[in-house]
């Protein structure tokens, strides 16, 4: 099964939850991958995922908790992580009885019981680390934020809810589509944004190679390059022709920063400039694909 993210929306939900709360929280994917939706970490977490040691156990642990969460029913599956700090992670489905299409996870806090008590527990946990290593993540470790149980529970039956948003907005959704069609339908979401081989490589989990044969079936033999700017050029055209924004913030708007390089893009395409496209197609009253 195909599982689509809105990473754009994603990001902007837990950013915001973060805001209001101080409480981070993230999606794994089905298999408790990271999908990569933002970096950060609090101090002590960051500390642990520089060292590659202390990264793949983070990672393990990650498909540790949705393999048990699995397991548990349905509903938040609480745990101290592989270094002991408090996290949870809440299965998101397109349907009640399907299978999780992702996991809401939170964490990278504390409970309220002594934290000293919590320390110990943690440093227990540490022993691939040196003395130093050690002695820097207690200090990372004491700027954690401790929430009562009455706050974690309160903020589970709003991750529950959010669960909800989430799939009603179709920002996590189940598709079995080809791995053309996964390809077009990213470039439609994200063609506004800074796209590269790699980058929609990783997004995507396809290899660079077969990235390539998919952008040459869907573009007639053309490069990857040549289909997101065909992408951008058309949604500059719908722009030109039904908005009154300058040329340069609708350059802006459909992700080529600079105009010069816009207006020359432009008009290899459409073999015309962008205001004389407006000016034409405005009066003509064309479509704007009238002349692709």
């Amino acid at each position: 099964m195909n599982v689509l993210f809105d990473h754009e929306q994603l990001l902007k939900l837990v950013s915001s939850l973060y805001l209001l709360t101080g409480i981070r929280a993230n999606i794994l994917n089905s298999q408790g991958r990271d999908i990569c939706l933002s970096s950060d970490h609090a101090p002590f977490c960051e500390r642990i995922n520089s060292t590659a040691e202390g990264h793949e156990r983070c990672v393990a642990c990650d498909a540790r908790a949705v393999r048990e969460c699995a397991d548990h029913g349905p509903g938040f599956y609480s745990y101290r992580c592989h270094a002991g700090i408090c996290e949870a992670v809440l299965p998101v489905r397109s349907g009640p009885g399907l299978p999780p299409l992702a996991y809401l996870i939170y964490g990278q806090l504390l409970d309220d019981t002594p934290i000293e008590e919590q320390w110990e527990n943690c440093r227990r946990t540490l022993d691939w680390c040196s003395e130093r290593e050690t002695e820097d993540l207690r200090s990372a470790f004491f700027q954690f934020r401790q929430y009562s149980a009455a706050q974690l529970r309160a903020y589970s039956e709003i991750l529950e809810a959010l669960s909800s948003y989430i799939q009603r907005k179709e920002m996590i959704l189940a598709a079995e589509r080809t791995d053309a069609e996964r390809l077009a339908l990213y470039l439609d979401q994200h063609y506004i944004e800074k796209l590269s081989l790699a980058s929609i490589s990783s997004q995507l989990h396809i290899g660079r190679t077969r990235l390539c044969l998919l952008a040459r079936e869907l573009s007639g033999g053309k490069t990857l390059s040549w289909l997101i700017t065909q992408r951008r050029i058309s949604a500059a055209r719908t722009l030109l022709i039904q908005s009154d924004q300058p040329v340069s913030a609708i350059a802006e708007a459909v992700g080529i920063g600079d105009y010069n390089y816009f207006s020359k893009v432009f008009r290899s395409v459409t073999g015309t400039t962008p205001s004389a496209f407006r000016k034409a197609h405005r009066h003509g009253q064309t479509s704007p694909d009238a002349d692709a």
